[in-house]
């Protein structure tokens, strides 16, 4: 009897004990569902044959649908049928992660930032709906405004940059020393803003994603010679040695020839600048049947490591750079990464701080 007792009593204290965790359980579970529910992005669940089990309110409201439209369908049939196809698409593209922007026009104009995972043991798929309309649209303005200021600009600029050159040269009668000092000093630092409107107005066309224009086949020992021609004063000037090592057989690639000037006259410009006077620039030029390769190896001050992974960053410059030479926009590396990936190629560099840099590009090349 006694024993019957005891065991009444483990049984019941068992019972209390899976009900205390059962209440725990339900609290837990009711905790999470309301933190899910208050989140600010919309959040589906997919099971394995592409049901949706989970969605939280943010999905209606992002969507412009009805309440509980989504609950129990297949996500193959309901974005097939709705204006989000462009979400069904991008789910049979890419089977695993993926974060791509889209589009919709309902139930208004928005931009989306969609975001899928899988996990894996349930097969089970989650995506992640992001609004990024209203960063889209500041971006759009901040862009319109930089473009509207640097082409209003860039017309004074030019006219004042005409009449200095006009006294430099005498064209409106002789100069003493000190007036010829002050107005060479006047024609730099308008140079300087020149170069600052162009780097912006080539920063907000990329952003547009209008950049290139008009792709014909170039002959880059051409377009080379002629940026080394504009260089020719400051490498006299810093007595540098320019060892140029080039492929007798170059293919004609079509490029957009006056933005690949753009991104060797940055390279070379930089080679130049932070190489010490008397050093050697190697400059190569090489192809095979894949891609043709272009390289500058300077032996100047190189690149922090720690900051290597920031060089091709919109105004970013190296601590070391800024020390040595107080002027730059820190576009010209942004710029250029943009100018060569636009053109299907790729750009990386190797460097050691104290022992220089070398910059490399390659372009596809199309049969």
């Amino acid at each position: 009897m006694e024993a019957k007792l005891k065991k009444e009593e483990e049984l019941e204290k068992m019972r209390k004990a899976l009900l205390n965790m059962l209440e725990d359980f339900e609290e837990e579970k009711e905790r999470t569902k309301s933190i899910i529910n208050s989140l600010t992005d919309g959040l589906i669940v997919l099971d394995s044959a592409g049901k949706v089990t989970f969605f939280n309110p943010e999905v209606e409201r992002l969507l412009g649908l009805g309440k509980g439209e989504i609950k129990g369908k297949n996500w193959q049939e309901f974005f097939f049928k709705s204006p989000f196809k462009e979400i069904e698409d991008l789910m049979e593209k890419k089977k695993n992660l993926f974060r791509e922007e889209i589009s919709l026009s309902i139930p208004k104009e928005k931009i989306l930032e969609v975001t899928t995972l899988s996990i894996i043991p349930q097969r089970e798929r989650i995506i992640i709906l992001h609004d990024i309309s209203r960063e889209k649209a500041i971006e759009r303005m901040r862009n319109e405004f930089v473009s509207l200021a640097s082409h209003q600009l860039r017309t004074p600029l030019s006219e004042i940059k005409w009449a200095l050159k006009m006294f430099l040269d005498g064209d409106l009668g002789s100069l003493t020393k000190e007036q010829r000092e002050f107005l060479e000093k006047t024609y730099r630092s308008n140079e300087k803003m020149i170069i600052l409107i162009r780097d912006l107005l080539d920063v907000a066309i990329i952003e547009e994603g209008k950049y290139l224009r008009k792709l014909i086949p170039a002959d880059f020992r051409a377009i080379l010679k002629s940026v080394l021609e504009s260089y020719k004063e400051k490498i006299e000037e810093k007595k540098l040695k320019i060892e140029l090592k080039a492929e007798k057989e170059l293919p004609k690639i079509k490029v957009d020839e006056e933005k690949i000037k753009i991104v060797i006259d940055n390279l070379l410009g930089n080679a130049i600048k932070y190489s010490p006077a008397g050093s050697q620039i190697v400059i190569s030029l090489s192809s095979n049947e894949k891609e043709m390769r272009f390289s500058v190896k300077d032996s100047g001050i190189g690149i922090p490591k720690s900051e290597q992974e920031k060089i091709f960053k919109k105004f970013f410059r190296a601590s070391n750079a800024k020390e040595m030479a107080t002027e730059g926009t820190g576009l010209g590396l942004f710029i250029t990464k943009n100018i060569v990936e636009a053109h299907g190629g790729k750009i990386w560099f190797e460097s050691e701080e104290g022992k220089g840099t070398t910059f490399y590009f390659a372009l596809p090349v199309k049969k």
